[in-house]
């Protein structure tokens, strides 16, 4: 370990955040300042090149390719393959810009030279976007080698053996199993169109082009398990440069790194996505790993209740942060007296620019104007209930409202869903004919026989005990002492229990806020999330008696008989 000639010797920061303890700090560590932050992040790319921060980016890049292959091959004419290679390049350019720099040129030629179903005006077309993805995609690679130079520089040369280099390492494992199955899954959807292709020639063009994209998103994740393993595995090999920085949880579960003196968290630098290492040789037994499940229970929703981001809190960052590099974080405890935590990077570091910066800050005032509104509607609702329920307390000793038990079902939006659902599930297949007709059919009525029943018939029953909840098998108990979430969060009503066996309910229906805020009106679900919740705070306004047998709702799997039996009659007796 050395460092470099002239720099000042590294010296306790004086933070007000939760600091680490000095036998967690290597020798010789310095702090990230704010000068060297920002040329770390000069080195980014120039902002029209594409930089995922999150992975709801990455969906969307996703969700873009599969609508442009359709659109190729459905539209334009184009060959199935050409189509999703072409459209896969996007989800490349943000997932994996390693691959683009062989498969864009690769493509390019093959679409001059093969011209499958395209004419000249759409293959120079295709080969500008080529071109330009091609750009992006070299331009991000060797920002990547500016940002290890600096971030080297900051390091001092300063370095120290990573504390997990003796410990399994599990990173990539996830992602090669995943890639490998969807791989697998679409070379076999090749094969079968191959030898039996869809009767509908938009069929015959547009299931080959998702099964190569399928098979496109496999080939991805099977990249990005290799190449988080291995990167992650060279970390471990030899002494890492450290670094002193800050960091915090993010909103989004993903924990967000500062440099060491920003202190009032303006300016992250990027995000990783990490996994807490926890040392398996301290297990104490069956007694002990229910203690800790429950402790690791009672943590996991202390920050899902929490609003926001965690606290800052003082870190060591091993290994050098690029676009896309592996880092390992010794971050101080939360608490005062905690242990601090050994947190192994679980994705790619993802650095953030000033647009990505904006863009959030956007989002999140947009989020926060939305929130405070239906925070104020569902205020109004609660209140309104308790009301209601005082008010009927007060007309009798033992209250009409309260002796009996309380009911919500699904509504009319509930059901419109449904049909819907219903109705665009039948357009994927009825068109078809032949073998395609049956397998899309039986695939799309199993699917409907599970999910259609709940949005037709949910149920939510409350009485003296707690609540009742129908399912497929029949209701399900939540009491009112192990409830720890009621909550109506944008399209979702949703409740959970603090019991780990338990699993949460939900239900889903659309909405369309500006409207509510407009007019004042209020959503089936706030006022279903509000009713619910100030009985739950309010063991006064629960009902005084018990629901009986046929007061808890009805299982929900006779229904789904019924219309899986009519799908089917549906299926054999209709063209």
């Amino acid at each position: 370990m050395s460092t470099t000639p002239g720099r000042p010797s590294p010296s306790p920061l004086t933070l007000p955040v939760p600091a680490l303890h000095a036998a967690s700090v290597p020798d010789g560590c310095l702090a990230w300042s704010g000068e060297h932050a920002r040329r770390w992040l000069d080195a980014l790319p120039p902002r029209w090149v594409p930089l995922p921060s999150r992975t709801r980016h990455l969906l969307t890049a996703l969700s873009a390719a599969v609508a442009v292959a359709g659109l190729l091959a459905l539209l334009a004419g184009w060959h199935p393959w050409a189509a999703a290679l072409l459209s896969l390049h996007g989800l490349w350019l943000c997932a994996r810009p390693e691959i683009v720099p062989v498969s864009a040129p690769a493509l390019a030629v093959l679409l001059a030279v093969l011209r499958p179903g395209t004419t000249w005006p759409e293959t120079a077309v295709a080969g500008a976007v080529l071109a330009a993805v091609w750009a992006a995609a070299v331009l991000r690679l060797v920002a990547r080698r500016r940002q290890r130079e600096r971030a080297r520089d900051a390091a001092g040369g300063a370095s120290a053996p990573l504390p997990d280099a003796g410990r399994p390492l599990s990173r990539g494992r996830f992602l090669l199993v995943c890639g490998g199955v969807l791989l697998a899954l679409g070379l076999g959807a090749l094969a079968v169109t191959s030898t039996h292709p869809p009767d509908a020639a938009e069929a015959a063009r547009a299931i080959p082009a998702l099964a190569w994209v399928v098979a496109g998103q496999g080939l991805t994740t099977l990249v990005s398990g290799l190449l988080g393993r291995r990167r992650a595995a060279a970390l471990r090999a030899a002494p890492a440069p450290v670094l002193r920085v800050l960091v915090r949880e993010g909103a989004d579960g993903d924990t967000e790194v500062f440099a060491a003196d920003d202190t009032a968290a303006l300016r992250p630098l990027f995000r990783v996505a990490v996994t807490e290492i926890r040392d398996a040789d301290a297990a104490e037994g069956d007694d002990g790993e229910d203690e800790d499940d429950e402790e690791e229970l009672e943590e996991f929703l202390a920050r899902m209740d929490r609003e926001g981001a965690g606290p800052l809190r003082e870190a060591v960052l091993y290994g050098l942060p690029w676009d896309g590099a592996e880092v390992l974080l010794v971050t101080a405890a939360e608490e005062a007296d905690g242990q601090p935590l050994l947190e192994r990077s679980s994705g790619p570091v993802r650095p953030l620019s000033e647009a990505s910066l904006r863009r959030a800050g956007a989002g999140e005032k947009r989020r926060a104007g939305r929130q405070a509104a239906y925070a104020e509607l569902r205020r109004a609702a609660g209140e309104a209930v308790a009301r209601e329920a005082k008010a009927e307390a007060e007309t009798g000793t033992d209250g009409a409202g309260r002796a009996g038990v309380r009911h919500w079902r699904a509504g009319l939006l509930d059901r419109l869903c449904a049909l819907l659902l219903l109705l665009w599930g039948s357009s994927l297949f009825w068109g078809e004919a032949g073998g395609w007709h049956y397998v899309l059919g039986i695939v799309a009525g199993f699917i409907e026989a599970l999910w259609l029943p709940h949005w037709f018939a949910w149920r939510i029953t409350a009485d003296r005990e707690g609540l009742w909840l129908n399912g497929l098998r029949g209701p399900r108990q939540l009491l009112w002492e192990d409830i720890s979430v009621v909550a109506c969060e944008g399209t979702e009503l949703k409740l959970d229990s603090r019991r780990a066996s338990f699993t949460g309910w939900s239900a889903h229906t659309p909405r369309w806020p500006w409207l509510e805020r407009r007019f004042g009106l209020l959503h089936p679900y706030e006022r279903t999330a509000g009713e619910i919740t100030a009985l739950w705070r309010d063991p006064a306004l629960r009902p005084s008696g018990s629901a009986g047998r046929g007061e808890r709702g009805r299982p929900l799997w006779p229904l789904a008989l019924v219309l899986g039996v009519a799908w089917t009659a549906a299926l054999v007796f209709l063209p």
